[in-house]
């Protein structure tokens, strides 16, 4: 038994996953409405072949073989020792479980689409109340040191606890809480040009044409439209993107597809070689939105990157922007104020709206609030940290697909990569000589070959914490974001 047959063995797993993953991509966009109780059951087959096939005795004979092999390089070790961390968890797991859980996060997001068209959370609670059961349960079967949400957090960054989002939305709290406060007290700008009317082709258009600026590949790749963007991958040859459009609002296709361009970047730029690896997956959730926000915020919504797009921007919506000039769109762009939508928040404010959703996953996990509770409960938190009522559970505690698809831990690596890609553009910028000069020419390539070489290439072969070290020189540091947040706003406050 040989490292080729374990390389062997991950790729033909990785086939079942990514051909579940297909199937779900298709669920988000394309599939009918009456196959959602079909599709559920191929998911959940899937899902159990997988798990059973992964958590073989088989498997487990070949990795503890391959874990005393001396003869393995670094990236070899590496990814032995990821694969056996994953089966030694995989086997907490019956092979019912998974497909259970498999069933329940496709019945609970159809459920979620129904609910937030027609506001009802009643279609959606019976269904969450389920999940939520399975993944305290999980909770249990993966074990935990201190806090249950700590098994979940380390879903989607391994290592991460609860303690340690506690530390850092205190860091918010003390820090930026204050700021924000500062900025509001100042006049608020307009939105308006934001909110003019952008034909829904345009759009779609010059989205596209930005994407392939920054360096995606459309060969490789392809936009959609969806309720909620998304990006997923079936290999680092196929990484799909999608967006959502508002003829009323251009800011939600444009931020929205240069975000999940930044994700989708970072799926392409992963060796294919090492499909199926560990070497072969992005390294955490955080990591991977520090690619999309810093593409988004960094890069997306700076002054150089419009300098460069905006002429194009006024070619494409000429009687729109007949009025306005770059300073003015960029102002727009940038306005600073409390919002309803996670997704539609500026950069600044983004983190309360993250913070709230801790706070109640966090509740849910310490059994303070039940799912007939969460409207409130959230209504609440918006209301303390952001002054604003809650219209509707749709625009509400509905607003995020991520609960129905059972991703409980997954909303503070939103902050976490945040902060590291401030802490990377920093670095960037020290590395390239004129960085935001290029920018401001529409010239992205040493800015992604940058990325490619310090971020990209890597996979799982470093944890975050040691993949920050490498590319930034020390581990991350809230204060490289506080940094970057008072220069740009600095004419604010």
């Amino acid at each position: 038994m040989s490292y080729a047959d374990y390389v062997n063995r991950l790729s033909k797993l990785a086939d079942i996953a990514y051909t579940g993953a297909v199937l779900n991509w298709d669920m988000e966009t394309y599939m009918p409405p009456k196959s959602a109780e079909r599709r559920s059951q191929q998911l959940a087959t899937l899902s159990g072949l997988a798990h059973e096939q992964f958590t073989s005795e088989e498997t487990g004979v070949l990795l503890e073989k391959l874990n005393t092999d001396e003869s393995l390089d670094a990236r070899q070790r590496a990814n032995v020792k990821h694969t056996l961390k994953q089966y030694r968890k995989g086997k907490k797991y019956t092979t019912v479980f998974v497909e259970e859980m498999s069933r329940t996060i496709s019945e609970t997001f159809n459920a979620w689409q129904e609910a937030k068209q027609k506001n009802d959370f009643s279609i959606y609670a019976p269904k969450l109340e389920k999940l939520i059961a399975l993944k305290k349960k999980e909770c249990e079967l993966i074990g935990y040191e201190t806090h249950p949400y700590d098994a979940m957090l380390d879903e989607y960054e391994p290592g991460l606890k609860t303690a340690d989002v506690d530390k850092l939305f205190n860091d918010v709290r003390s820090e930026l809480v204050p700021f924000v406060k500062q900025l509001l007290e100042q006049k608020i700008g307009s939105q308006e040009i934001i909110h003019r009317f952008y034909p829904k082709d345009a759009q779609i258009a010059f989205s596209e044409k930005i994407l392939k600026e920054m360096g995606y590949d459309f060969d490789a790749g392809r936009q959609d439209i969806s309720m909620h963007p998304f990006t997923t991958n079936f290999s680092a040859t196929d990484v799909r993107v999608t967006t959502r459009v508002d003829e009323n609002n251009i800011s939600d296709c444009l931020t929205g597809s240069i975000h999940e361009g930044g994700h989708a970047l970072y799926e392409q730029g992963i060796p294919d070689d090492q499909y199926g690896l560990p070497s072969g997956e992005y390294c955490s959730l955080a990591i991977h939105e520090s690619q999309s926000r810093l593409w988004e915020n960094n890069v997306g919504r700076s002054i150089e990157f419009w300098s460069g797009q905006f002429p194009e921007l006024k070619q494409a919506f000429p009687e729109t922007l007949k009025d306005v000039n770059v300073n003015q769109f960029y102002n727009a762009l940038n306005v600073v104020q409390p919002s309803l939508i996670r997704i539609n928040a500026d950069e600044v404010t983004y983190h309360f709206h993250v913070m709230i959703r801790f706070e109640v996953e966090k509740a849910i996990f310490e059994n303070r609030i039940q799912v007939s509770e969460i409207p409130a409960y959230w209504n609440a938190r918006y209301k303390e940290y952001l002054g604003i009522e809650v219209p509707s559970d749709a625009e509400g505690c509905m607003q995020d697909v991520h609960w129905s698809h059972g991703s409980f831990g997954y909303f503070p690596t939103y902050s976490l990569g945040s902060f590291y890609a401030a802490q990377m553009f920093f670095a960037a910028e020290k590395a390239i000589p004129g960085l935001k000069d290029q920018i401001s020419r529409k010239n992205y390539s040493e800015l992604l070959k940058w990325l490619r070489a310090n971020i990209h290439q890597h996979g799982k072969t470093y944890s975050a914490r040691e993949l920050c070290v490498r590319s930034t020189g020390e581990e991350l540091n809230f204060r490289y974001f506080m940094n970057y947040v008072k220069a740009k706003y600095a004419g604010n406050v």
